[in-house]
């Protein structure tokens, strides 16, 4: 992009410079911040600028209002212009890694806002700065399996480094988790409390900044915040997720789940069954091998795998359809193909990977 080029709609990402400090925020908030391809130039736009200017000693990432950070890409606009026959979803998901990647190798810290849902394409963005800060009414999640797709925006690389087994089942179930997991998970780095967020804005202002940036932006933080929050729900749940998801394929881990009881889990896995049972067969299939790959590769490597994937899914995967029954006809009643892990083609699930 031309940087001398001003992006449209820069209505829905607000950007200004205060106390060499370069702060974004997402203005969709009626779409919970959700990026559009314009939302997702303009971010690119600015932190290209500010990579250059001397005066910027760093950046903030938030969304507006309470509610969310960035709850993923406007996957409807995706869905419709897939069924006109158009390439936006090609173009989107190329400029959205692209801006990812960016984040991930950036110069100067970013503080990413984690404050409310954060999910998929908001996890892409959080997941490459510095700095992501929780609060108590963050959500954060990979919900992708839910609309017939996988964890994409880098999840292919940070879901499989969280520790254990805990990442494959985020990403193959597509639950949400609290701030306590997220910093468990190392998804996080900071916990504050949603009331001292005018505290840290105030604090960012008066910041005086010596020759690194991340060390007074780290005092800051932790003069407000912890690192650390006790009772992580995954941490008890560790050895059973860890047991489960290390198994070899999705119809040995249901049935599994099914079985075999661990200490006091049986009802968690009884639930976990039920919701793996709600999921795209093939999305969940893929994504297991999408996140054991991913383990092993560069951070290039993955995001060049998941665009690898991308360019199959719209047409052979399951996220149209997922998308009609969930927000575009609203049913809740998606018809899978296949419809069950049973009718699952191992040859199938391979052939997205082909090529690589």
């Amino acid at each position: 992009m031309n940087a001398h080029a001003q992006p449209t709609a820069t209505d829905h990402v607000l950007a200004e410079v205060r106390n060499h400090i370069g702060h974004l925020t997402l203005n969709r908030p009626a779409g919970l911040n959700a990026l559009t391809l314009d939302m997702i130039r303009a971010l690119q736009y600015h932190l290209h600028r500010w990579a250059l200017d001397d005066q910027v000693h760093a950046v903030m990432l938030r969304g507006e209002g309470p509610k969310g950070f960035c709850a993923g890409g406007d996957i409807r606009s995706l869905h419709d212009s897939f069924k006109a026959g158009e390439q936006l979803h090609a173009t989107f998901f190329e400029e959205e890694y692209a801006l990812d990647l960016c984040l991930h190798h950036y110069r100067k810290p970013v503080l990413a806002l984690m404050d409310g849902f954060t999910l998929g394409g908001g996890m892409g963005l959080a997941q490459g700065c510095e700095l992501r800060i929780v609060t108590e009414r963050s959500r954060l999640g990979m919900p992708e399996v839910g609309i017939g797709y996988f964890p994409d925006v880098g999840g292919s690389y940070f879901l499989p480094r969280v520790p254990g087994e805990l990442g494959i089942y985020l990403g193959v179930s597509g639950v949400q988790i609290k701030a306590a997991d997220a910093l468990y998970c190392g998804l996080a780095d900071w916990y504050l409390d949603s009331e001292c967020l005018a505290s840290l804005d105030a604090g960012l202002d008066r910041l005086h900044f010596g020759d690194y940036p991340l060390k007074d932006l780290q005092n800051l933080l932790a003069s407000l915040g912890t690192q650390v929050l006790d009772d992580a729900p995954l941490a008890k749940l560790r050895p059973v997720i860890d047991h489960f998801f290390a198994l070899p394929d999705l119809p040995s881990i249901v049935e599994q789940l099914r079985a075999v009881t661990i200490g006091d889990s049986h009802a968690w896995a009884l639930q976990t069954a039920d919701l793996l049972e709600t999921r795209s067969p093939l999305a969940m299939a893929v994504t297991l091998e999408l996140l054991r790959r991913g383990r092993h590769l560069a951070l290039e490597d993955c995001f060049a795998m998941e665009l690898h994937l991308d360019r199959q899914w719209f047409e052979h995967g399951d996220i149209i359809e997922g998308v009609r029954a969930l927000i575009v006809d609203k049913d809740k009643q998606p018809r899978w193909n296949p419809p069950t892990l049973a009718g699952l083609n191992a040859r199938r699930v391979a052939h997205f990977f082909e090529g690589l």
